[in-house]
């Protein structure tokens, strides 16, 4: 009988000490499953995959996030842009911030210029090169009818494309297109004029291209909106300065010994610094003024020396940047914006609220 009751004690014992033994290890795996979760937050998040999404800011400007997956493999954007003055600096810094950022997330964005003077030939031929070198995504500035057999010939091929800055009037088959509402920033322009001019006066145009959908229907907006609704306004004439400086300059001074009653230039496109520095050189500031588009360093100099009465914002940045990012979000994630134009606000800098706008610093280093 002493020993059944010394063997039940012993079982007793050790069932015990294996009950303890689990537990604490219970309590262990509890402790390292919270401890992990606590250290995927901060400068990683973790998907449900496992993969481990590096949290990165975004830079001043940027608007759009990426999401929070990885890539299965590499990717390559390319970004397709012009360089033929100042606008464009913005851009290319837009595109560069956003090369940085996704270089977080596996993916390369080439910055590549098209070339210096604007053309439908000049896209298809850089869309061509980008089809033939299989990026995975194209960023582009269309610009032109004509341009839309390309990014459809793209889009077959398994390569998406999206658009921003201007396209053409023709439909295509891109994800998207991000920038003004060009017809109504050519209205805000006319608006603008009939305030300024009292409703009387002359103006002369100077367009970037003809032919250029965003700078026809900016120009046509304008002359639309006076047409109808400023009969005292005179149109002098309508010019071409392919968005050269030198070109809105040298038509500036053309006008005004034509017309030295000129009241306003209205500049579509590129160039308007070109206007008001003609303006300045001929002793006429404040008696004709410049309404334009761009919040770059060479407008905003002439806005706070009073040269220029208006400029058009477009967030040059903000599209340069953004645009990578949904197209990086498409390919990843299969997903699109919600619409397939994304307007940019049309917020106008003139000389009376530029201080509250703009710190000197930024409207005095033109590059």
């Amino acid at each position: 009988m002493k020993k059944f009751l010394a063997l039940i004690s012993i079982i007793m014992v050790v069932t015990m000490l294996f009950t303890a033994c689990g537990s604490k290890t219970e309590t262990q795996q509890t402790q390292t499953q919270q401890s992990g979760n606590s250290g995927s937050s901060g400068k990683t998040n973790e998907t449900a995959s496992g993969q481990e999404v590096p949290d990165v800011a975004l830079p001043k400007g940027a608007h759009v996030e990426a999401v929070k997956q990885l890539p299965e493999k590499p990717l390559r954007i390319a970004f397709l842009s012009w360089q033929n003055n100042p606008f464009w600096f913005p851009v290319r810094d837009g595109a560069l911030a956003a090369k940085e950022y996704l270089a977080n997330f596996n993916t390369t964005v080439d910055y590549i210029v098209m070339g210096e003077d604007m053309t439908a030939d000049r896209v298809v031929a850089a869309m061509e090169t980008a089809i033939a070198k299989q990026y995975d995504a194209i960023a582009v500035v269309p610009v032109f009818d004509g341009t839309e057999n390309i990014i459809n010939k793209a889009v077959e091929q398994g390569i998406p494309v999206f658009s921003f800055i201007a396209e053409g009037s023709k439909p295509s088959n891109r994800i998207a297109f991000m920038g003004q509402d060009a017809y109504a920033a050519g209205q805000l322009a006319g608006q603008t004029i009939e305030k300024i001019t009292g409703g009387n006066g002359k103006i002369g145009v100077i367009t970037g291209v003809f032919g250029a959908t965003q700078h026809e229907q900016r120009m046509n907006g304008a002359l639309d909106y006076l047409a109808e609704n400023v009969p005292g306004i005179e149109v002098v004439g309508k010019y071409e300065n392919k968005d050269k400086a030198e070109t809105a300059y040298s038509l500036t001074k053309d006008m005004l010994t034509a017309h030295p009653d000129l009241k306003v230039v209205y500049v579509t496109a590129g160039g308007p610094f070109g206007a008001a520095k003609a303006i300045q050189d001929m002793g006429l500031t404040g008696k004709v003024g410049v309404v334009c588009y761009d919040h770059i360093p060479d407008n905003l100099k002439y806005v706070k020396s009073g040269e220029i009465y208006a400029a058009i914002a477009q967030d040059p940045f903000g599209q340069g940047f953004d645009s990578c990012v949904y197209l990086y979000n498409y390919l990843v994630a299969g997903q699109k914006p919600d619409s397939d134009f994304i307007p940019v606000q049309l917020d106008v800098v003139t000389p009376d609220n530029i201080d509250e706008m703009y710190s000197e610093d930024e409207y005095m280093n033109a590059e």
